[in-house]
């Protein structure tokens, strides 16, 4: 299959989507431009600031984006090309969009509180404790994976004298390096920008050029060289910080300066892609259906069958539930206007939709390899694929290596990017679990007044996320695919319970809602079944198998709790 064609196909169709669909979405809904979001009527100047859209769009797709839509194509590619590809398709336009852009409307009409708040408006407060619980304990998992990545990004080599090894750490220094002035210039243009009324057109060109000059600083001097508990350390403070400083001086700037990088990535792959298949260099080599079972297993475990597989695997570049998190927790706060709601939430995910299938054409390409085993880590493959294709490109035979670090050095930025906005989500639905319905933190009184201060929930949620990361967070984390998609159902079954109160129509929510159910429940009940083979067995890992065991079980009665309680809602609002 021509690479060339599946990019243009689908990215038409992606935007016949937000043009339509998008549209209709907002007109069932009642978006009202001339009503004032939770940006002005809560503004705090912490928390709740208006965000110019491009701004928060920066802000918004950095926060979803990362490196899920580049690693769940290029892993579910063993089942062929066609089905990743509908996936991507259908999944993003009537699922992952929908899910997002209704997340983020509902909380805007909610004080800008969390799907945990909203959940509370239409099914009661022990649904909400549920969902908060289960949603918490998702984003410590996450800032635990996130920050354990980033160290790992950063970290030095050390020989067997305990001396540096300063060729392999060279590339970590350097990732370390652009990292920290990317953040001191973030601060800087947040400054200029909220403070100093600079405009946002020369503030941009001013700030893409110092991003220019701090990544070629960082290639020539990168003097830091720490261990992975340093690092681990210095990235817990610099959250702690992050989380509660207010968003215009670090968050606001930092993701709208990101998603250059971001914007940057796909505009060379896109280039890649379409000269290199001009120039013959692109052809995509993936059978176009493998069968319904992975049994290519190019990493060395199977994925098993395609489903569920196929729709856990490929969660950010279709539907992903921490989306919702992102959308309900820092956007919501920021939004300008509710017109400023549907490119930032339904666009969004059609953009990172559009990631997902450059990255299907980034394994394309470099197939054989992938398949044989040879190059299976998902942001190599990716790199690979792409810098190939732009070195293809008669005049540019000799740029594979800058293309390929440069791919990479951008990926690894989103990881900070992705751990800071989470453990800012993971602090707000802290507080909001000690609040009754209705209730602002400034309404907490006793112990719960101590709870909700934003520094002490922000340091429980760093200590716990940080702890894990040192210790065991990769033992438990191969549950995340199915928890992150049990979000997803669970965010989808919010939205459609909260626009049926407010007797707008929520039939769009039905099919999505009830097929991530079952993917979910489904994918969990295999990893039940492989953690009972895992503590039969016996052996060092049983005690792994057991925590594992019990939290998808946990899971599927969470599931179906908060199911049965969202049927019996949307059946009395029908009546």
């Amino acid at each position: 299959m021509n690479s060339i064609a599946v990019l243009i196909i689908g990215i038409a169709i992606l935007a016949i989507a937000y043009v339509t669909y998008g549209k209709w979405l907002a007109n069932q809904w009642g978006i009202d431009p001339a009503k004032e979001t939770p940006s002005h009527t809560e503004q705090d100047g912490v928390d709740y600031v208006p965000a110019k859209a491009p701004v928060l769009m920066g802000h918004h797709f950095s926060s979803i984006a990362g490196a899920g839509p580049i690693n769940g194509p290029i892993q579910a590619a063993v089942f062929g090309w066609v089905p990743v590809l509908l996936w991507i398709l259908i999944g993003g336009i009537f699922f992952g969009a929908v899910h997002d852009f209704g997340a983020l409307f509902a909380s805007i009409r909610n004080k800008g509180q969390s799907i945990g708040e909203v959940i509370a408006t239409t099914m009661g407060t022990k649904a909400k404790k549920l969902f908060i619980i289960f949603s918490y304990l998702t984003l410590i998992l996450v800032v635990a994976a996130f920050a354990s990545i980033v160290a790992n990004t950063f970290m030095a080599t050390f020989d067997e004298s305990g001396a540096v090894d300063m060729a392999a750490s060279a590339s970590n220094a350097t990732t370390a390096m652009i990292s920290i002035m990317f953040i001191v210039i973030a601060v800087v243009f947040g400054f200029f920008v909220y403070r100093k009324n600079m405009g946002l057109g020369v503030s941009t060109i001013i700030g893409v050029a110092a991003i220019i000059l701090c990544m070629a600083i960082g290639l020539n001097w990168h003097p830091i060289y720490l261990s992975n508990t340093t690092w681990m350390i210095i990235v817990g403070i610099y959250i702690t910080i992050a989380s509660v400083t207010p968003v215009w001086i670090l968050l606001q700037p930092r993701d709208y300066l990101s998603s250059f990088l971001l914007y940057f990535m796909m505009i060379v792959a896109v280039v890649g892609i379409i000269g290199g298949g001009i120039a013959g260099g692109s052809q995509m080599d993936i059978p176009a259906f493998t069968g319904f079972q992975d049994t290519l297993a190019p990493t060395g475990t199977s994925l098993g069958y395609m489903f569920p597989a196929l729709f856990v695997t490929i969660a950010c570049g279709a539907i992903s539930g921490f989306h919702s998190l992102v959308g309900s927790g820092t956007t919501a706060k920021q939004l300008n206007n509710e017109l400023d709601a549907r490119p930032i939430a339904y666009g969004g995910m059609l953009i990172e939709c559009a990631l997902a299938i450059i990255s299907l054409c980034a394994v394309g390409y470099v197939w054989s390899e992938y398949a044989a085993g040879q190059t299976v880590t998902p942001t190599v493959v990716f790199a690979s694929g792409i810098s190939r294709m732009v070195s293809s490109i008669p005049g540019l035979a000799g740029t594979s290596q800058v293309a390929y670090s440069l791919l990479v050095l951008t990926v690894s930025a989103f990881c900070l990017t992705s751990l800071d906005t989470a453990t800012r989500l993971a602090r707000y639905m802290f507080q909001e679990f000690w609040l009754d319905q209705g209730q602002s933190i400034e309404d907490a009184e006793g112990y719960k007044k101590i709870l909700t201060n934003p520094l002490v929930a922000t340091i429980i949620t760093v200590s716990l996320g940080i702890a894990l990361g040192l210790t065991g967070y990769a033992n438990v984390w191969p549950l995340f695919g199915a928890a992150n998609q049990l979000l997803a159902a669970l965010g989808l079954l919010a939205v459609a319970t909260w626009l049926g109160k407010a007797g707008r129509n929520n039939k769009m929510f039905y099919i999505p809602m009830v097929f991530m159910l079952i993917v979910t429940i489904t994918s969990l009940c295999f990893t039940l079944k492989a953690n009972f083979v895992g503590i039969a067995a016996g052996g060092t890992g049983m005690t792994w198998c057991v925590i594992r065991a019990v939290i998808a079980a946990l899971l599927i009665v969470l599931a179906v709790i908060l199911a049965v309680d969202g049927v019996k809602t949307m059946t009395k609002q029908n009546r």
